[in-house]
């Protein structure tokens, strides 16, 4: 099994898993990444593309990624200022990991949600 424990702030810093896996495999962030697969997009295209998305937690979200080398944002001077995201190198090899993930989950999407069903059903709330 792989190390998986932390019991202090030393391993905590060197934790790979809480570091680079958690971070990147977040509610929000491979959304984030898999918007940006196609090439540059402007905020407003992410937020459009992703839909339930608020500004705010975009905005933190893209900070962050660009603050772990995944995506760069420019900015182009024109009558109106553009910003783009575009994905890294680490960006796309990310996106090349989650992606055997992505269709791992669309292949198990139905039976899981069975398997909810029967569970709750089982359960008292």
């Amino acid at each position: 099994m792989l190390p998986i424990t932390v019991t202090n702030e030393v391993e905590l810093a060197a934790c790979p898993i809480r570091n680079v896996v958690v971070p990147l495999t977040g509610k929000w962030r491979p959304l984030i990444l898999l918007s940006l697969e196609d090439g540059p997009q402007r905020f407003s295209a992410i937020k459009r593309l992703i839909g339930d998305i608020t500004q705010r937690v975009l905005t933190e979200n893209l900070r962050q990624l660009e603050r772990d080398g995944y995506i760069s944002r420019s900015v182009i001077e024109r009558k109106t200022i553009e910003v783009h995201y575009e994905l890294m190198p680490r960006g796309q090899e990310a996106v090349d990991c989650l992606k055997p993930l992505i269709s791992w989950a669309v292949d198990h999407c139905d039976a899981v949600k069975v398997s909810r069903n029967a569970y709750d059903a089982q359960i008292e709330y």
